[in-house]
């Protein structure tokens, strides 16, 4: 049984145990907002204050180490007077949105010419009644019993809360092309910490496509000089995407996560889906010193349906970690998850997948499987796919697979005339195009692809 204390009811004593979490939260939360906003802030502050970084100790956490996060001092970052690379821009998109170092750029934004009932930009686009209504809300959900939802680093986030990336998508609107969020991170000398923020909004019977992308600047192009490589630039991702897919709306959402081999990424993708909701994640994460994504689905409706797909390809001495809790409470719900790993090197992944389906959610229909692949000897992999199921009426199924690039595939390649590193190319390709074909942008397809074919040859 788990108990929810509130800070309210924490003894002083117990503010401020973590000398590093409180100097991350005395970077972030140092600007002042108006209202109701400002009270969001305070009441994560004292969330924050009286926690501490997670360890190895703590079950949700065990395989992940936090220590090289600590080792690191992080400064609020800012970036004035930039330009957007070619290669940043996705031309299958209409609209776009871009943040450097968790601020909103509007000069490197495209939202002109958006159809009638879509909202794009970043908090101000909202009426003020219905940013409260949708706004932090996972820091909450814990009265829902959604499983870690309140956990320190999306209290940090919304502690620090400043520009949000914001869309709305009207009932009964349908967006044809893909709304583009580009973040970028820019790191100098000093390591930066940023904190982006998405709020989407799909009210009942509308349907978009959302392509949330995470980015290192080149120096070179965003600043006129490229102090650190990209590659080795220093910082911290701790991001927030608030989805609420309504009545019988349909979100498409692909998010892709290119970092530097030294960036830190901790992330929470939390998403609410009412009665006959249809939602799909196509996930992408390659980079990254430290990454760990926390995937939560609430369904509050029946019939919803929900597809995860995921790919995780690391290398090095990388660690890229997903958790997923799949809360399905009512009848006839439907969930698909696959997530796939490639990790080469002596690279750590992780994946642990929770399925909840109590009593009340009769008729369920749940599949999750991981595929991992390893590409050497001293690369590692723990897995850890959960049902946790009361209903009696349901059908559901789970299961995962670590491998290795099999003798007799690369032996037939090679009996084509395929030479041996050619092979290994061809069946890694194979392997995470399953889920890259998902996406619907190919330029963006395109170039994720040839990242996975550099990456893995190496």
């Amino acid at each position: 049984m788990t108990i929810e204390v509130s800070p309210s009811f924490i003894s002083d004593s117990l503010l401020d145990r973590d000398a590093f979490l409180t100097g991350l939260l005395n970077q972030v939360s140092a600007s002042e907002k108006s209202g109701w906003v400002q009270q969001i802030k305070n009441d994560a502050v004292k969330w924050v204050r009286h926690s501490v970084i997670p360890n190895t100790r703590d079950e949700e956490w065990r395989f992940t180490d936090l220590s090289p996060l600590k080792e690191v001092s992080f400064n609020v970052g800012t970036i004035h007077e930039l330009s957007l690379p070619d290669d940043f821009a996705l031309p299958e998109v209409a609209h776009r949105l871009v943040f450097v170092n968790g601020v909103f750029a509007a000069n490197l934004s495209d939202t002109e010419n958006l159809p009638a009932g879509l909202k794009v930009g970043n908090l101000d686009v909202l009426d003020d009644d219905v940013a409260q209504e949708y706004l932090a809300q996972p820091f909450y959900f814990a009265q829902d019993k959604s499983e870690g939802t309140r956990d320190v680093f999306t209290a940090l986030n919304t502690a620090g809360l400043n520009d949000v990336a914001v869309v709305l998508i009207g009932k009964n609107v349908v967006v044809e092309n893909p709304i583009h969020l580009l973040f970028i991170s820019v790191a100098g000398e000093s390591a930066i910490i940023s904190q982006p923020r998405c709020l989407v909004i799909a009210e009942s019977n509308s349907q978009v496509s959302l392509i949330e992308e995470y980015v290192t600047g080149i120096g070179e192009y965003l600043t006129g000089k490229m102090p650190v490589p990209q590659e080795e630039q220093v910082y911290f991702n701790n991001s927030v995407t608030e989805i609420w897919v309504n009545e019988n709306a349909q979100v498409n959402h692909n998010r892709i996560v290119l970092e530097s081999n030294a960036a830190f990424h901790i992330s929470k993708t939390a998403v609410t889906q009412a009665r006959y909701s249809r939602y799909t994640c196509n996930t992408v994460t390659i980079g990254g010193k430290i990454s760990r994504h926390n995937l939560e689905i609430l369904q509050t409706g029946e019939q919803t349906e929900t597809t995860l797909n995921g790919l995780t390809v690391i290398g090095d001495k990388q660690l890229a970690d997903t958790h997923s809790a799949i809360s399905l409470n009512h009848p006839h719900g439907v969930s698909k998850q696959l997530h796939k790993c490639i990790i080469g090197d002596r690279a750590h992944g992780v994946f642990n997948g929770k399925i909840f389906v109590p009593k009340p959610a009769q008729l369920t229909d749940a599949a999750q499987l991981n595929r991992n692949l390893l590409l050497s000897s001293k690369a590692r992999v723990d897995t850890k796919p959960q049902l946790e199921i009361t209903a009696d009426n349901v059908k559901c199924a789970h299961g995962a697979t670590v491998s290795q690039l099999e003798d007799d595939e690369i032996f037939y390649l090679q009996s084509r005339g395929i030479d041996e590193t050619d092979a290994r190319k061809l069946l890694v390709n194979a392997f995470a195009a399953e889920i890259i074909n998902l996406i619907p942008v190919s330029s963006l397809r395109e170039k994720l692809l040839k990242t996975v074919v550099a990456l893995t040859s190496k």
